[in-house]
């Protein structure tokens, strides 16, 4: 018995020239319920209120302004769970309905609450349905995307195995419908090669109905696959393909986990938080972070940038300018600046951020850097 999430986008739910929204969901519940009466826990989480709110509304293309977008999400919110909660009672499953923006995640006490409600539904054979709450989240209309939600949802519940179903077959080495020479891409084995593919990869926008794309998908697959969740990137446009991967059969490209995954506390701290200001540190505290495990102490701090307040997500950047970590600094922007510069330091330093709050995000890189390092497959 595994603990699988499974991630429906826009663009497969809209239909095809020969099945309709509703036949798609349907065949969809079909293998899910199968699946689950097997003992399989699936969380789905899906996309397509806005496109089935415009649909409704009879509109030709998907509104761009915030407030209609937010509108059509509010109509078709409430229709696509109507469509899901039908067609799992066809099976006796029984669904539940979680809306959840990014900011939720974000208070380590609702990101445990959201896990704890989603293990109590599973318990009790409910399938939790989740997507972003966008009749109210701005900022996920404009920038977000189901891709990274499912991914955080499956390490906030330590999934197994998450499944990101879209409408081409496997990742490439280019978009194959821009480029013939395009060459699948079928294993994708650790974070350098993860690493080569996001440097290269260009695209950041989806269909014309959707707002993810293969930048959003490789963003999700980091964050999974860093918490040791394995992640396949499969075709979805025959739904019957989903039972086939819920019974073993590999996606077409598989993303294989970390080794060495991060605890649920540092995975919270690496991706559901946003930060909102930043501490440029000196290379001796670098070096501290860095190899010998050690907290930020207030001596190493050579600039702050932003205002925040004390126990608020920040970055920490290395004299290069590259990320090196994130966490909860102990103290604000202000005091920070009040007491970097104090004679008290020579004597004693104070814990800026502590180590059991703080996670180093700093990329693999291979070998001495990243433009040196070529995986099995090259991308063009």
């Amino acid at each position: 018995m595994s603990l699988w999430v499974v991630k429906i986008g826009t663009s497969l739910l809209r239909g095809t020239k020969d099945k309709t929204t509703t036949e798609m969901i349907y065949a969809y519940c079909d293998c899910l319920a199968e699946n689950i009466q097997k003992g399989e826990k699936i969380i789905l989480v899906t996309s397509g209120s806005v496109g089935l709110g415009s649909k409704c509304l009879e509109l030709s293309q998907r509104p761009e302004d915030v407030v209609s977008l937010q509108a059509a999400a509010a109509i078709g919110q409430g229709h696509l769970m109507s469509l899901y909660q039908t067609a799992m009672a066809k099976h006796k499953k029984l669904v539940a309905q979680i809306l959840i923006t990014r900011s939720d995640l974000e208070a380590r006490e609702k990101y445990q609450n959201a896990s704890n409600t989603l293990r109590k539904l599973l318990e009790w054979g409910v399938m939790p349905i989740v997507n972003e709450n966008d009749t109210l989240s701005q900022e996920e209309l404009r920038f977000g995307d189901n891709d990274t939600l499912s991914a955080l949802v499956a390490t906030a519940v330590n999934a197994d195995q998450l499944i990101l179903l879209t409408d081409v077959d496997r990742l490439y080495s280019s978009d194959p419908r821009k480029n013939p020479s395009a060459f699948p891409i079928t294993d994708v084995h650790n974070a350098r090669e993860l690493n080569s593919l996001e440097s290269k990869t260009t695209d950041s926008k989806g269909g014309s109905w959707g707002t993810g794309g293969i930048t959003t998908k490789l963003a999700a697959a980091r964050i999974a696959t860093q918490s040791g969740i394995t992640v396949h990137l499969a075709d979805g446009r025959q739904p019957n393909f989903l039972n086939q991967l819920l019974n073993g059969t590999r996606g077409g490209t598989v993303f294989h986990p970390s080794t060495k995954p991060l605890p649920n506390k540092k995975s919270w701290l690496a991706h559901a938080l946003k930060p909102i200001g930043a501490l440029h540190i000196d290379e001796g505290a670098s070096n501290a972070l860095i190899n010998k495990g050690a907290s930020l102490l207030l001596v190493g701090i050579k600039k702050v940038e932003g205002e925040f307040t004390a126990n608020q997500p920040v970055k920490v950047i290395n004299q290069k300018g590259e990320e090196l970590a994130r966490g909860l600094c102990s103290l604000s922007s202000n005091e920070l600046l009040k007491n970097r510069n104090s004679d008290a330091l020579v004597e004693r330093s104070p814990v800026v951020m502590h180590r059991d709050v703080m996670v180093i995000t700093r990329k693999e890189t291979g070998q001495s850097s990243q433009d040196n390092y070529d995986p099995p497959w090259k991308v063009t």
